[in-house]
């Protein structure tokens, strides 16, 4: 078992806090993604259930154990940097020997454990090879091995892939969850990249402005923002968010946009102000007159389909269209949403304003 609990953890920096009164469980065998911008607090987070970093205030526990002040090598976790950090001079099995060597393993349980670790990492023709004559993504491979060689508690990793091009980050975010299917070990991940998050995490964790705003599974990340930002930062192109004209009340069912009545699950919360958030793939584009009322002002081609925006009344918004129908700029056409993915945030607050589909979702991970 490696559950990772931090509670009220708070880290400063003379008088800037980078991460604000945090508390997460991290469940054992799962694969976490920490996302956020730059200077969001996940590295930060990171490096203090490291041990890299000592909080300011709040409390760290592995498998049950305090390790809120212990040192990096006595909490049992191997960490993987976006630098790789692997000995140039040395060879590849030397690297993947470096630590095991430093904790006094056996020779023979060394050679067992790297002939294992190499055929994972499919690098059993790279052991014999000079680590600085290698492409970055077998560096990748080395590195992950490094870590994965000490069969540690938990893995660590702070944005492994953002030194790889597109198409190697691709094939590593399919092998890093390949990976992590085979070994089961506890794993913290911190990207500021959506895809990487959705393509690998069992829960991600939203932070911005050193404070975890969401905590859930990709689905409920996507589907349920718990606010305007998160609304706006997951999904490309992100969410529109539109006024509603009124205050919306406990019990609605109906919310005016642009002179409209749009229907929406029932809302149990309420808000004197509030926006209506759609993703693009749930706006339908109809024929003039029928809807709300939009205009065509740009189209761009991606191949499996169009993205088209829109202007109407209440705003821009966009669309995603079948690539079967190319939407005509300058065109006039009706606009609707599928009722049962719309949300509701409160303007003000721009917090997620509760529903019968918000409520009925409950959230994967434990965090507050």
């Amino acid at each position: 078992m490696a559950e990772i609990r931090i509670k009220n953890l708070q880290k400063r920096f003379a008088d800037f806090t980078a991460v604000h009164d945090s508390s997460l469980v991290l469940e054992d065998g799962k694969f976490v993604v920490l996302l956020g911008p730059s200077g969001c607090g996940k590295t930060t987070t990171l490096r203090m259930i490291a041990g890299l970093e000592y909080p300011t205030a709040g409390s760290i526990t592995l498998d049950g154990d305090d390790v809120t002040y212990l040192r990096p090598r006595e909490r049992d976790i191997a960490m993987v940097f976006q630098l790789f950090a692997l000995y140039p001079h040395m060879g590849v099995r030397d690297n993947l020997e470096v630590p095991l060597r430093n904790e006094g393993v056996p020779r023979a349980e060394i050679d067992r454990r790297i002939t294992e670790v190499a055929g994972i990492l499919r690098i059993e023709h790279l052991l014999g090879s000079r680590v600085g004559g290698l492409a970055g993504g077998d560096r990748q491979r080395v590195a992950l091995g490094r870590a994965i060689v000490r069969e540690p508690k938990a893995f660590l990793m702070d944005e492994p892939l953002g030194t790889l091009d597109a198409e190697f980050r691709e094939l590593m975010c399919v092998e890093l969850r390949k990976l992590h299917e085979r070994l089961k070990t506890t794993t913290v991940f911190v990207t500021h990249d959506q895809n990487e998050a959705m393509a690998l995490a069992d829960h991600i964790v939203v932070m911005n402005k050193g404070e975890i705003l969401q905590a859930d599974d990709p689905h409920g990340i996507y589907n349920f923002p718990s606010c305007v930002f998160v609304a706006r930062f997951i999904g490309r192109p992100p969410m529109n968010l539109i006024d509603v004209r009124g205050a919306v009340a406990p019990g609605a069912t109906k919310v005016q946009v642009d002179g409209q009545h749009v229907e929406v699950p029932i809302v149990e919360g309420a808000a004197a102000r509030a926006l209506l958030g759609v993703r693009p793939e749930h706006v339908r584009l109809l024929a003039p007159g029928e809807g709300l009322g939009g205009k065509v002002q740009r189209v761009e081609y991606f191949g499996s389909h169009w993205i088209a925006e829109l202007q109407t009344d209440a705003g821009a918004l966009k669309a995603v269209v079948d690539k079967a129908t190319r939407p005509v700029e300058g065109d006039r056409v009706g606009i609707a949403f599928d009722k049962s993915r719309l949300v509701l945030f409160d303007a003000d607050t721009e917090r997620l304003v509760p529903s019968v589909t918000t409520t009925a979702h409950r959230p994967s991970m434990r965090h507050g």
